[in-house]
């Protein structure tokens, strides 16, 4: 497969390695970008692999909690400025309403506010403002207690994240404590039962091949695999998380001081893993002068 620069400048973007071990990478995995990141991981040459894709996108994601159920939508543009608009928050807030009520993204399309289909209300509301725009994605979540919280709100209940925690015992407060740390850490999962297996998997080996590039005998690596794992677990499950309040602690043996027990979560980030290409000024005006 044919090495582009293109594709050259997307994984040093995305690693922070140099020109030519970007080069080197992707001849090495055939132009595969996922195993290039890996093989830039195990020779110690990515800077550090993003824990997401890349955000681009603009909008709103808003949250609505009902008892203990809660939702999360979010509902996108192409500009912020549009997520500023009156109007276009009121809409958000109507669709998250109506996502209380259903189970998924399709039903929550064709339920109706005020006698039109969401679908409609946003095909009217592209007419208006002079924007593409979409109902991206939907999430809810049961508990006993559902906590929200929303990070850069733009207006109540929405901004640019959203996140709910479902949990037994404990307070409003401590929820509320948790939400602003999944809003500010991210966590991939709940806890390692959570975690897609060939995730876990997949890391196991590249930690195991970055070890081997020591030279060191497969019976310290063994030792070496399971404290790197052990590390990586306390990265990206909410649980082994150090608590950002008090890092002391981790976040599940904060709940446990709190008298809680944490039974899940949900985290929406506008634009979240959407890629935009863009032009350079120059370009642009070059495109609009042409018509």
């Amino acid at each position: 497969m044919a090495i582009t620069a293109s594709m050259v400048k997307e994984l040093r973007d995305s690693t922070g390695a140099g020109m030519m071990d970007a080069k080197k990478a992707l001849t090495e995995t055939d132009g595969d970008m996922e195993a290039a990141v890996d093989w830039l991981r195990t020779k110690g040459l990515a800077k550090a692999a993003k824990k997401s894709g890349r955000t681009a996108a603009e909008g709103l994601v808003a949250v609505k909690v009902e008892g203990g159920h809660g939702v999360a939508v979010e509902v996108n543009s192409e500009t912020d400025f549009v997520g500023k608009n009156a109007d276009f928050q009121k809409m958000v807030s109507s669709i998250a309403g109506a996502a209380v009520t259903v189970s998924d993204l399709d039903a929550l399309n064709a339920v109706e506010i005020n006698g039109k289909p969401v679908s409609t209300m946003i095909t009217d509301a592209i007419a208006t403002i002079g924007e593409n725009m979409s109902v991206r994605r939907m999430q809810s979540i049961d508990g006993d207690t559902v906590v929200s919280y929303v990070h850069n709100a733009a207006a109540p209940e929405m901004g640019k994240i959203g996140v709910l925690v479902a949990m037994t015992g404990g307070d409003d407060a401590f929820g509320k404590q948790i939400a602003m740390h999944i809003a500010a850490v991210n966590p991939a999962a709940l806890s390692e039962a959570d975690l897609d297996p060939a995730v876990i998997e997949k890391e196991k080996q590249v930690q195991m091949d970055i070890a081997r590039e020591s030279g060191k005998p497969d019976a310290v690596i063994e030792k070496m695999i399971v404290g790197r794992m052990q590390k990586y677990m306390a990265e990206v499950t909410l649980l082994n998380q150090a608590f950002v309040v008090n890092p002391d602690l981790t976040v599940g043996a904060a709940a446990k001081e709190a008298g809680a027990t944490i039974t899940g979560f949900v985290r929406l980030e506008v634009g979240e893993g959407i890629e935009v290409v863009k032009e350079d000024f120059a370009a642009e005006v070059a495109k609009a002068a042409k018509g």
